[in-house]
């Protein structure tokens, strides 16, 4: 008897809501470390003390805002399905012509496949439906990450790494003095709190920017990681439109929106959720699991 994998698909999905409260978590003690124990009180200082402090909680609360947006945009915008009874209308495996060029509005020709043997009728996706462009499943964010929330997702990894980053720099003087001094100023708890918060963040602000180096240069040759691991590296891939184009399709073609998780209107009319189509929705689980 074959394993059914949708049995496993009930814990990723519990799995993800949990890791939606790590994530706040992780920020509610940053937070407390940066504002309330640290910065907040050096308001009041006085002089450059005071300034200094003014500065990185614009700075920090700024960040935070777009790092909020981006993820729960991210969280709770469908990265896009694929129409029922719905094929290409290009040929992509025989090579006939390149499906961007022609129908550059029409992201129903690209599905995250290379895979001549893939039917599009397939499960791609934790959910038992195929994904338009799709990269990842990430329990971080409990969606799958494909061509209408890829941008979010992009922009709560660079967004992340900042706010990381900044946290990183505000606590390094607390850390070196933690081990170097050794009257230690604060209570165990802050102390503790501030050791864990520059622990993590430092963590965080390293991983984070591999994967971005490695979104970025997916983005700039317009493909995806699945792609990635699918195509031939000795072929030209048929996607790649060139670096402003393959970016431009990701991010838009209006500079205003490229660092806020909106599009513009003009952008939006290439989006295939306004062109008509009635995208399938999430199949019953319960009926998942007796396939």
């Amino acid at each position: 008897m074959a394993w059914n994998v949708f049995k496993f698909c009930t814990a990723l999905r519990a799995l993800g809501s949990i890791m939606i409260v790590l994530v706040l978590g992780i920020i509610g003690v940053t937070y407390y470390v940066i504002v309330v124990a640290k910065y907040g009180p050096a308001l009041f200082y006085g002089g450059l003390d005071s300034f200094d402090a003014f500065l990185v909680l614009l700075l920090f609360h700024s960040l935070l805002v777009m790092l909020l947006w981006s993820y729960f945009t991210t969280v709770l915008t469908d990265p896009g399905g694929v129409p029922p009874n719905w094929r290409p209308s290009i040929d992509e495996e025989s090579g006939d012509a390149d499906p961007l060029v022609r129908l550059a509005c029409d992201p129903l020709v690209r599905l995250a496949r290379e895979d001549p043997d893939l039917d599009l009728n397939q499960s791609t996706m934790l959910g038992g439906r195929c994904i338009l462009k799709m990269d990842h499943h990430c329990v971080w964010v409990v969606n799958c990450v494909g061509a209408l929330n890829y941008k979010y997702f992009l922009l709560f990894l660079f967004y992340s790494f900042l706010v990381t980053t900044l946290v990183t720099s505000s606590l390094l003087p607390l850390f070196i003095a933690f081990f170097t001094v050794d009257e230690k100023n604060g209570t165990p708890e802050i102390l503790v709190a501030t050791f864990v918060t520059f622990v993590l963040n430092l963590s965080f602000a390293l991983s984070i920017l591999g994967f971005l180096i490695m979104h970025i240069s997916l983005v700039f040759g317009n493909t995806t990681t699945i792609e990635a691991f699918q195509k031939k590296t000795n072929s030209k891939w048929h996607y790649d439109l060139g670096r402003r184009k393959n970016f431009e399709q990701v991010f838009g073609t209006d500079k205003r929106y490229w660092l806020i998780p909106a599009y513009s209107e003009e952008d939006l009319e290439c989006m295939p959720v306004l062109q008509g189509f009635e995208y399938p929705t999430r199949p019953d689980w319960d009926e998942l699991q007796q396939l």
